[in-house]
């Protein structure tokens, strides 16, 4: 049969769960489906169907032209389901822009049962009470990360449910988004007719993808390097201890070719995409581009300068966000790099030299399924969600907490859990 979308799709009552992770990225809208492998020995997500499109219609990770943002995501969306069979009704979202910020935040409450066990609901409102921030009528709470807890003073608790005491303390990390944003985004989803069942943020989406559990307990930094924005993300202790979005990606090394080459923005991106190097990478030489049926040249060393100039700015601000929460040079787990600006080669050399830390590109920990095609580092994110949806999806079916934006303590451990617990 023929559904509202227009195409030929046949749905099944026996489906198994599917999880979708939606990135909605400056350039491009990449969908991801997976459903959890019943069969393997190791509980893992299977991707099914993946699509993705081109995204004319935002600017430095905000919408600016609804109509063209939503056709993006009808297009990866459909690509999707075609090659799963699964129609879409939901999806993980990411939140992007630099009007996403982070602040810490403390939560104390008395234990309320007499005999002074830690209950449950004494750990959410110990969350909640952290929630209780001044922020302006303008913005919202997005995610709320709790990190320790401490009972009577004892400190670094992970999980207080069972102790006693008459105290309950817990340290929160709070992120907010401009409601206009969020807003803006509800009216997406409206008009492509998904749920958006979560959002969260991108670069908690790549850690989750590509962190591995080392890297998460001694602390390290995911910096996704998107076409308009930078998403970071320091993940210490297992725990979110900072998110922060710089307004600035690869879009702006293309207009900075385009400028200093003076050509037109099409070329540059070609020259960026064949041609752009850093470093020791960096050969002389020329760029030659066919375009419109005439050809261009450029040098390559006047090249290598003009991109070097802005990607040293990108890590400039990366560095001046790991000062202002006092991990400058102090992330044993080190930098991971993920996003398609990140292709440029000579990239993680410089991250490396100049933030004075461990750099590299990140990988995936563990795709299966139909991965053709999605190997590349520009997918990070979207898997990342896909994961994320599960984990989002299953909090239903457990007591850990009622709120939408709340995370569990030891996020990516906890997820390892929810494996577990589907594969029962």
């Amino acid at each position: 049969m023929f559904d509202d979308k227009g195409y030929n799709f046949v749905m099944s009552d026996n489906l198994p769960a599917h999880y979708v992770g939606l990135d909605i990225g400056t350039s491009r809208v990449r969908c991801i489906i997976g459903t959890v492998d019943e069969n393997s020995p190791e509980p893992h997500i299977n991707i099914v169907g993946h699509g993705s499109c081109q995204n004319s219609g935002m600017r430095k990770g905000l919408i600016t032209h609804l109509d063209e943002v939503a056709n993006a995501v009808e297009q990866a969306v459909v690509e999707a389901e075609r090659m799963s069979g699964i129609r879409i009704s939901h999806a993980t979202v990411n939140v992007n822009g630099s009007h996403v910020s982070s602040l810490n935040s403390k939560g104390v409450v008395a234990i309320s049962a007499n005999d002074r066990t830690i209950s449950v609901s004494d750990r959410i409102r110990a969350e909640e009470a952290a929630t209780i921030v001044q922020i302006p009528q303008n913005r919202e709470i997005l995610q709320v990360f709790p990190k320790n807890y401490r009972v009577d003073g004892q400190d670094n608790i992970k999980d207080p449910v069972g102790m006693k005491g008459i105290r309950l303390e817990v340290d929160v990390h709070i992120v907010t988004a401009a409601t206009p944003s969020v807003k803006s985004l509800e009216a997406l989803f409206e008009k492509v007719n998904i749920r958006p069942a979560h959002y969260t943020v991108s670069g908690l989406a790549a850690a989750e993808a590509v962190l591995n559990r080392n890297q998460r307990e001694a602390g390290s930094l995911v910096a996704d390097i998107g076409a308009g924005t930078i998403n970071l993300a320091i993940i210490e202790d297992g725990e979110v201890q900072d998110i922060a979005v710089i307004p600035m990606g690869g879009n702006n090394i293309t207009n900075d070719l385009a400028i200093g080459l003076k050509t037109d923005l099409e070329i540059a991106e070609k020259v960026k995409i064949e041609y752009a190097r850093i470093g020791d990478k960096v050969k002389a030489g020329e760029a030659e581009i066919s375009y419109g049926g005439d050809k261009h040249v450029f040098d390559l060393e006047e090249v290598s300068m003009i991109v070097e100039a802005r990607v040293e700015e990108m890590f400039e601000y990366i560095e001046k966000e790991l000062k202002r929460v006092e991990k400058s040079k102090k992330l044993p787990g080190g930098v991971v790099l993920v996003g398609g600006s990140v292709n440029i080669p000579g990239v993680d050399s410089f991250a490396k030299q100049y933030l004075g830390l461990s750099c590299k590109k990140g990988k995936l920990n563990d795709s299966r399924g139909i991965t053709d095609g999605i190997e590349g580092i520009e997918y990070v994110t979207a898997i990342g969600l896909m994961n994320l949806d599960m984990l989002f999806g299953s909090q239903s079916d457990n007591s850990y907490n009622s709120n939408r934006f709340f995370m569990p303590i030891a996020i990516f451990d906890y997820i390892n859990n929810v494996f577990k617990k589907l594969k029962k």
